[in-house]
Formats: C-alpha cells, sequence, structure tokens
C-alpha cells in the first residue's frame, strides 16, 4: 500500500538537477518515480522514462512540428496536449498513483492542462514560481489541484528551492499513500452556498437528501469554490445540482478577481444534468479587501466581509445586469432545469429590517428574471425568504418528484 509511483514532469533540458532532486526525495522517502520530459530544444543528461518525442506523438504531433511552429507559445501548446494525454493513459494503464510538475510559467501552463487530465481523488502538485499569482485563472484549475511556491528556484539548486522542492516531493507521495478517493457508491449532488452566517439551507438539506441515499459536497461559493463545482459539473460528477448561491456569475460579469470563471452556472446545464438553481446573494460583488475599494464602486455601499473579503451591495441596474447573466447562462441547459424565487430575499442581509433590506432592489431582479428567463426554465417563485424552512422544503419536494419520474437516478 505503501509502495506508490509519483510521475516526475518537467523540461529535463533546463531543471534537470531541480527534477532530479525532487525524484531522489521522493525514492528516499520510500516512493518510485517515472519520469518524463516536456522539453523541445535541449535533451536531458540521462533518459527519461517517456520522452519529449514520446509526449508530442501523444498528442498527434512531433517535436519537429514544435520547434517548426515559429514560437515558445505554440510549440509549448503542442507539448501540453500530449503530457495531458499521455498523462491520463500513463493513469489509467495503473502506472503512477500521483504526478507533480516543476515550471515557471511555461511549466504552469502546460501543469495546468496535465491536472485537468486526470480525475478528482489523483493527486497532483504543481510546484512553480508562479504559484497563487493572479497569472492563473479559476477556469484553468481543476478541483483538486495543490500548488506549492518554488521559492529561489529560477535557475539552479540551492538551499532556499530545495526547502520547496523537498517540502513538494515529500507532500505528493504522502499524498498518493493518505488519498482516500471519492466514494462511488454512492450519487452525489453538488450544491453551493456561503457560511452559515448568509446562507443556512444546506443545514436543513444535506441531512435529508443523505436520509435520500445520496452524497452532498457543499462547495464555498468565493471563487475558487465555484471553480471546483463547476469542474466537477462539467466531467458530470454530479446526479443532480443545488445550485443556490449563485453570486460567482455576479463577481465575473462586474468584473471581480474573485471569478469562478465566465462559464459560471453552465457546466452541469451543458451535461444536462438536473439542476436546481436559486440566485443567492445575488446583490453582493465580492472585492479583495485588503486592495481598497476599486473607483467604480466609490459611493457604493460596502459591506467588510473580514481583512480579506469586502462586499459591494450593487444598485438596481447592477442587479438587473446580474439577472440577465443568469438568464444567458441558464438557457445553454440541456437538462431539466429549474429556478426556485424567494419573494423575500436571497441572503440572510437582505431580510426586512436587515442592514441590507432592499425591496426595491429584490423587485427588480425577480422582474428581470421573469422577462428574460429561457423556455428551457421552469420559475418556481416561494412565499419565503432563502433562509426559510419553506425554501428548503420546496427544493426537496422538487428533488424528490424528479427522483419518481426517473429525472434523477440512483
Amino acid at each position: 500500500m505503501l509502495e506508490k509511483t509519483i510521475l516526475v514532469i518537467g523540461t529535463y533540458d533546463t531543471k534537470d538537477d531541480e527534477l532530479n532532486y525532487m525524484a531522489d526525495v521522493i525514492r528516499d522517502q520510500g516512493g518510485r518515480v517515472l519520469t518524463m520530459d516536456v522539453s523541445v530544444l535541449g535533451d536531458p543528461i540521462n533518459p527519461t522514462d517517456y520522452s519529449k518525442h514520446d509526449v508530442a506523438q501523444e498528442g498527434g504531433s512531433s517535436i519537429k512540428a514544435a520547434i517548426d511552429s515559429g514560437n515558445e507559445n505554440a510549440a509549448m501548446q503542442i507539448m501540453a496536449a500530449g503530457a495531458a494525454m499521455l498523462t491520463a493513459r500513463i493513469y489509467a494503464e495503473g502506472k503512477c498513483d500521483a504526478m507533480i510538475v516543476l515550471g515557471g510559467t511555461m511549466g504552469t501552463d502546460l501543469a495546468l492542462d496535465v491536472c485537468s487530465a486526470l480525475p478528482l481523488g489523483v493527486p497532483k502538485y504543481i510546484v512553480s514560481t508562479v504559484s497563487f499569482s493572479p497569472l492563473i485563472p479559476a477556469e484553468r484549475l481543476a478541483a483538486d489541484t495543490q500548488m506549492i511556491l518554488w521559492a529561489g528556484g529560477l535557475y539552479g539548486l540551492n538551499s532556499v528551492c530545495k526547502a520547496s522542492l523537498s517540502q513538494a516531493a515529500g507532500a505528493v507521495l504522502g499524498a498518493a499513500r493518505a488519498v482516500q478517493s471519492p466514494n462511488r457508491n454512492k450519487p452525489l449532488i453538488g450544491m453551493t452556498s456561503l457560511g452559515k452566517t448568509a446562507l443556512k439551507y444546506m443545514v436543513r438539506l444535506k441531512p435529508a437528501l443523505e436520509e435520500r441515499g445520496f452524497e452532498v459536497a457543499v462547495f464555498h461559493s468565493t471563487g475558487m469554490g465555484g471553480r471546483a463545482f463547476e469542474s466537477l459539473a462539467g466531467q458530470g460528477a454530479f446526479a443532480c445540482v443545488f445550485d443556490f448561491c449563485t453570486q460567482e456569475l455576479g463577481n465575473h460579469i462586474h468584473g471581480s478577481n474573485i471569478s469562478a470563471g465566465a462559464d459560471r452556472l453552465t457546466n452541469a446545464g451543458r451535461n444536462g444534468t438536473p439542476q436546481l438553481v436559486a440566485p443567492g446573494c445575488y446583490d453582493l460583488v465580492d472585492i479583495i479587501g485588503w486592495q481598497g475599494i476599486p473607483a467604480k464602486w466609490q459611493n457604493s455601499m460596502t459591506h467588510a466581509h473580514n481583512r480579506l473579503l469586502t462586499c459591494i451591495v450593487l444598485n438596481h441596474e447592477e442587479r438587473g445586469e446580474v439577472a440577465k447573466a443568469h438568464s444567458r447562462q441558464l438557457a445553454t441547459a440541456t437538462g431539466p432545469t429549474a429556478l426556485l424565487l424567494p419573494k423575500d430575499g436571497l441572503g440572510e442581509w437582505d431580510r426586512d429590517g436587515a442592514d441590507l433590506c432592499n425591496k426595491k432592489g429584490l423587485q427588480t431582479f425577480l422582474s428581470t428574471l421573469h422577462e428574460t428567463c429561457p423556455d428551457n426554465v421552469e420559475i418556481h417563485e416561494i412565499d419565503g425568504h432563502i433562509n426559510d424552512p419553506i425554501f428548503a422544503d420546496t427544493a426537496l419536494a422538487l428533488f424528490d418528484a424528479w427522483c419518481e419520474t426517473g429525472v434523477v437516478t440512483k
């Protein structure tokens, strides 16, 4: 059980020392190693298990084509396509248990594609000089990607970068030994939410759905949580989704850096996955609190959630734009889609008498949704608030009806 094989990927023509150092650490800890070279121009000192020619050929191309492409971006995309396909095949054939990629911006670009080619539960690590950087768009991140900053490692080995590389090597081997892959014995429900101070329906829904024989995964809708949700939805991982906090869509269309990507609220529908949707906390746009308020929001009401996160409260026109965005995204759905609209509010802070209560703004949003909602979406109005029991009970009734008619299956 402890004898795990780690696939170590990188440009062995320029980072041979660093990659071999990580491989040695893995072996010293009792792990096994496979190596994959994704170089284009040069060659490693010693042959790798999978050569650059193997990589390019796997993607239907060649090293000559990469060189003849004329620029490093096109060349690396050839290698990224091949590396992703080859890594997926190596894992499917049972030859590796986890993977780790080392790189700067070029290697990281490739690494993101490789991680996305592996299923959830396969440890996937990126050691990069740009880890956690805004250069990395949310939509490129696989749901369980792990990143480690490659400090002091732009060129050559030293004690600083060895500290990062050794931790990374130990982390990927430890993850391969400890990981518990997702349980496929129960159908999975994907649910989105914020913390219980803002949205509370999951407290009622999770145990009720588990009693019905489903597993429930709740995703935190603060950018990366929504990205993980969309990534899994795109893979068809869910039997049904309860997408009740779509605030990230508003973040995206209003230009916030806290985005789950342009495809938020689309992947379940495009896969035909049955989806129950409610626009929880639609009236807020999250921004990075420590960066200050952008000029466009200087005259807006704000809510400082903590030192990391500040919420902008949208005006009536901006709420209308969010409503139209929901309609555009839901129009792409090919499966059953129900839109739940609580008439009394969609977040704990917008209740009657609460700090952010704006009944006219709520009505503007709901009216715009009614006007623009596509024909493939069923609207269910609810006489209550999203945090009232009636909301969760309505969602369960619709879900039970779908189960009875075979729309949702176990």
